[in-house]
Parts: C-alpha cells; structure tokens; sequence
C-alpha cells in the first residue's frame, strides 16, 4: 500500500538541513507544488532559504506555515541509527526532524495535493510560507517574509503551523496561542575587594539578593483564560573572579519572563526598572523582546481543525498555548487565526527522535479536511 506522507518525509529527513541550512528541502516542496499551480517565490535572506508559494489570487488565503531546518542531532554514535538517514523501526520513523517538523511539511502537501485533485476549482487561495531559519536565530526566515508579504499589503486569513502540538496521542492538543518572552541581561556594579574588609568593597551578589527575592516573589499578572500566569526565571547568574578572597565587582543575571495578553512587554520592563531603582541599584540592563504573545480565540479555523481531528482521530483536540514561541507570532502579525497542529512531540530536539507512522496519513487527512471546510 501507498504510503506517500512517509515517502515525502523520508526524502525530507535525508536532507541534513541543520539550522540555517535548507540542504534542498524547499527545492523538493517546490517541485511538488509547481504542477499544482503554486508560484513559488524564493525569499531567501543573509543565507536563509524562505519560500512563499500561492495558489490563487482570491480570498481567503489558507497558509500552510513551518521551517526546513532541523536542530544539531549530536553525537551520531549515541542514535540507533544514522539521523540524517530516515528508519522504520517498530512502526516508528527515526531521523533528525522527523517529528519536528518534516512529517507536517509532507503531510501538508499530500493534504494539498489530494485537495485540489478533488476540489480543482476550489474557494480561496492556498498558500505556504517555509523557512530554514525557526530552530537559530529567527531572524532571516519568517519574520523577513512577514515582512516583504506587508509591504506589498498581502494578508493571510487563516494559517496553520506544523509545529509538533501533540503530547500523547495524533490530535490531542491544538495551539491557538503562544506566550511573549522578553529576556534581559542584568549587571549590578559593586565594589571589587578583599573579603577580609567589608567597610571597604560593595557586594553586588549582597545588594542584588533583597531584589532578586521581590522579583521571584512578584506576581506579575493572573492570566487569562487562554494564559498561565506570567514566570520570571533566572536562567544564568555569575560574579567573582574564581578566588575565594575576592569580593566580585560586579554580578551578571539573564533572566527571562514568558508572558500572556494578560500584560506587555514595556509594562514588565518599567516594573523592574522601578523595583530596581527602589532598591537604589547601580545596575545596566539589555532587553531582548523574543515575540509578542499571540491568541486566536474559537473561529473558523479552530472550530475547523478541532472538527477534522474529531472526525479522524475522536481526539477532543484540546486548546493549549504552552511551550515556547514559535513562527506564529510573527504571522500573527498580518493573519487574525494562527493555529498550530503536528504530531505528537515526546521526541523533539532528543537523540533517536521520531514520528509514529501511523500518525502521517491521519495527520494529512487532519490537514485535507480543514481546507475542504475553509475553502471547499
């Protein structure tokens, strides 16, 4: 039997397309989409590999969105099998990015592929927008096309991400939504000294320690009803030279906050500089903005995707906007429904990663359905 998502994503996984390297992968979807009457457009940026391919001209547009790239599979001796060298083995596929995310990629064109057979003349237009720059640095892939699609007043009316959503079973979680992170970078000057006269240095690790007890301590909003509460976590904390008699000059903290709708990012910014400066702190701090929060309450399209997991799988599809930032928050920016649906993730970004393969043709079947109920 058949079995053409599986194919598709072997040939994907075989490419060994590690961030920011695209090794062929979207030359290999384009020559998919072509015949079906894509006009594919290369983006490619600083040595980014981004393509935008449509399908009509009329509205709605329907955007299929996920990244080529794959993260560093390690140590290959530590793998069952060569990663870039695709495996069935117990009715699992093995291979660097077979969960993340190429078994949505070619499920999103077999689901295309077989949509428009059936449906040639179908409503709206169908797009994708692919990049090898998700898993690095973020900044040349997506959020370039974004950009481009803007200037020239294109917007998309619904878009759904191949990220890996599921947690334990095809069709369990569906994310209409993703937190902000807002990261920084804290210095606390001090006094650099001998530890034998406390009169005479300042501890920046002293000083700092009533502050970073308010800032764990702080409830910084309650949420909402698609949002956990706002976190602050302390991701690296360092001061002194590595001598036990110095008192260090100066300590350096990276913090991160991953937020919610329920707040913004220049709120959280001025709460700390107050609560700093209220505890008289001689300090220097560099904000990095990761993503804005993005949300896309029920509509069409999650009421669409939740049917078509139903109908395929009895999945109940449950909402969630857990996990870290993906490329919807910068589609979110020109489309109102962002949703995302893939796999299940147990494996991602782990050694011996792998895709269920009797997940890859219910998850196109997922993906045909939700255009036949948007654009049939």
């Amino acid at each position: 039997m058949a079995k053409p998502v599986l194919e598709l994503a072997r040939q994907l996984i075989a490419r060994p397309s590690v961030t920011p390297a695209d090794a062929g992968c979207l030359e290999l979807i384009a020559a998919r989409l072509a015949p079906l009457g894509f006009v594919c457009e290369r983006m490619d940026r600083s040595g980014v590999a981004n393509l935008w391919a449509r399908r009509g001209a009329a509205a709605p547009l329907l955007c299929l969105a996920g990244h080529t790239d794959v993260v560093p599979a390690g140590a290959a001796d530590r793998w069952t099998s060569d990663p870039f060298r695709p495996e069935v083995r117990d009715g699992m596929l093995f291979g660097r990015g077979a969960a993340d995310m190429k078994s949505s990629l070619a499920a999103f064109v077999v689901a295309v592929e077989r949509f428009i057979a059936e449906r040639p003349d179908h409503d709206g237009s169908i797009a994708f927008l692919l990049t090898s720059d998700e898993e690095g640095d973020a900044v040349d892939g997506t959020a370039r096309v974004v950009e481009a699609l803007r200037a020239r007043s294109e917007t998309i009316d619904f878009c759904i991400v191949g990220e890996p959503t599921c947690e334990t079973v095809l069709g369990d979680t569906i994310k209409n939504g993703r937190r902000g992170s807002l990261s920084a970078r804290l210095v606390i000057m001090g006094l650099q000294g001998h530890v034998a006269y406390p009169d005479k240095v300042r501890n920046p690790i002293h000083l700092f320690a009533p502050a970073l007890a308010e800032l764990v301590a702080t409830t910084w909003d309650g949420g909402n009803e698609y949002f956990p509460p706002t976190s602050f976590q302390v991701s690296n904390i360092h001061a002194g030279t590595g001598a036990g008699n110095v008192v260090p000059g100066d300590l350096d903290i990276q913090f991160n906050f991953r937020f919610s709708t329920a707040t913004t990012a220049d709120a959280l910014q001025s709460r700390v500089h107050a609560l700093l400066d209220r505890h008289d702190l001689e300090y220097e701090i560099e904000w990095t903005l990761g993503g804005m929060p993005f949300l896309t309450p029920p509509g069409r399209l999650v009421a669409a995707l939740g049917a078509a997991v139903g109908q395929v799988t009895g999945a109940a599809g449950r909402l969630s906007t857990s996990g870290g930032t993906s490329d919807g928050r910068f589609i979110a920016q020109i489309c109102a429904q962002v949703a995302e649906l893939g796999p299940v993730n147990a494996t991602i970004h782990k050694v011996n990663e792998s895709v269920a393969v009797a997940d890859l043709e219910p998850l196109a079947e997922i993906y045909r359905l939700t255009l036949e109920q948007l654009l049939g």
